[in-house]
C-alpha cells in the first residue's frame, strides 16, 4: 500500500444554525450514536457538544453550537459568543439550513458569520423530508449570500443524503493524526452527560412550560460496591409554579423524569445508573455570570 492511501485525514468541524435547524439530530446521525440531546424546543443545546467519527479515512471531531439568533439578553448572548467563539477555532464549517423555513434575519446573521470564515465551508440544507418545503428560496439566498460553499441535501432523521456529506467533510479535511482512541464517541465527562440526559427528559416531559427556565445540577456522584453509579440531582428552575410542574401530582412526572432518564442511561454506560432527582428554585440563575460561564463551555 503507497504512502499516500495510508494518509489519514483529521479535522475539527462546526455545526452552526439558527434554533431547531436539526443540529444537534444530524450530529447524532453523523457520528451514529446519541451524542447530544435533542427535542422540539428551540435552543436545548448550551454548550458547544463534541461528536467524534472515525473510520478509515480519519477522524471528524464535530462541535455542535447552540442555535444561533438574534438577542440581546444575557442568557442568550453567552450562547451567541459560544457560536463565534467556536468559529475562531476549527478547521471547516457545516452550516445546517432549515429547508422547512424560509430564510429570515437570523439566517442573514449566520450567513453574514459564516462568509467570513477562511476555511471549507459545506451548507447541509436539512430536513428535506418536511413538506411544504422552502428549498428553492434556501438556495436562492444561499446563491446570494454563500455562493461558494459546497450544498447537500439532508434529512437528519431519515439519513438522506448523509453519508455524500460525511464523504465531502472528509474529502476537504487536512492531513492528520487522529485526536482521540479509535473508540471514542464523545469527550464529554460522565457528569455532563448524565446532567444533559436528565434535562432532556425534563424538556421532553414539560415542553413549552419550563425548558429555558431550567438547568440540571449534579450535586453528588457515588460508585456503589455492586458496580452501580448513584447520582443525585437538582433540576433547578426560576419559579415555584415550575418547580409544581416538574414534580407532578403526587411526584408522578420527576419520576416519570428519572426512569426514563435511567433507561436512556443504561444504554449509554456499561454500568447501571440510579438517579436521586430533586426540584429546587433560583429565581435568578439566568443572569448569574459565574453560573452562566460554568454552564456554557
Amino acid at each position: 500500500m503507497s504512502e499516500i492511501e495510508t494518509q489519514k485525514k483529521s479535522a475539527v468541524v462546526a455545526l452552526v444554525g439558527r434554533p431547531s435547524a436539526g443540529k444537534s439530530t444530524l450530529l447524532n446521525h453523523l457520528c451514529g450514536q446519541k451524542v447530544s440531546i435533542t427535542s422540539p424546543v428551540p435552543q436545548t443545546t448550551r454548550n458547544r457538544i463534541r461528536g467524534i467519527l472515525t473510520t478509515s479515512r480519519g477522524q471528524l471531531i464535530f462541535i455542535d453550537t447552540p442555535g444561533y439568533h438574534k438577542s440581546d439578553k444575557k442568557f442568550n448572548l453567552y450562547l451567541k459568543n459560544l457560536v463565534e467563539e467556536t468559529l475562531q477555532e476549527v478547521d471547516t464549517v457545516l452550516y445546517v439550513i432549515d429547508t422547512s423555513r424560509a430564510p429570515g434575519e437570523e439566517e442573514e446573521l449566520i450567513a453574514e458569520r459564516v462568509s467570513v470564515f477562511q476555511g471549507p465551508i459545506l451548507v447541509a440544507l436539512n430536513k428535506i423530508d418536511i413538506k411544504p418545503t422552502f428549498l428553492e428560496q434556501v438556495e436562492l439566498f444561499l446563491n446570494l449570500r454563500l455562493p461558494k460553499a459546497s450544498r447537500f441535501r439532508v434529512s437528519a432523521v431519515t439519513g438522506e443524503g448523509i453519508p455524500h456529506l460525511t464523504q465531502a467533510l472528509f474529502d476537504a479535511a487536512p492531513e492528520g493524526d487522529l485526536l482521540y482512541p479509535e473508540e471514542f464517541y464523545t469527550d464529554q465527562e460522565p457528569a455532563f452527560r448524565i446532567a444533559e440526559i436528565i434535562r432532556e427528559k425534563a424538556i421532553g416531559e414539560t415542553r413549552q412550560e419550563v425548558p429555558h427556565s431550567l438547568y440540571v445540577e449534579i450535586s453528588d456522584m457515588e460508585k456503589r460496591d455492586n458496580g452501580s453509579l448513584w447520582v443525585r440531582a437538582f433540576l433547578v428552575v426560576e419559579r415555584e409554579s415550575q418547580k409544581g410542574i416538574l414534580i407532578g401530582k403526587g411526584g408522578s412526572r420527576i419520576k416519570t423524569i428519572r426512569i426514563s432518564a435511567e433507561k436512556e442511561l443504561a444504554e449509554i454506560f456499561p454500568y447501571p445508573v440510579h438517579l436521586d432527582l430533586r426540584v429546587k428554585v433560583d429565581p435568578k440563575w439566568r443572569q448569574n455570570d459565574k453560573l452562566l460561564s460554568r454552564l456554557f463551555q
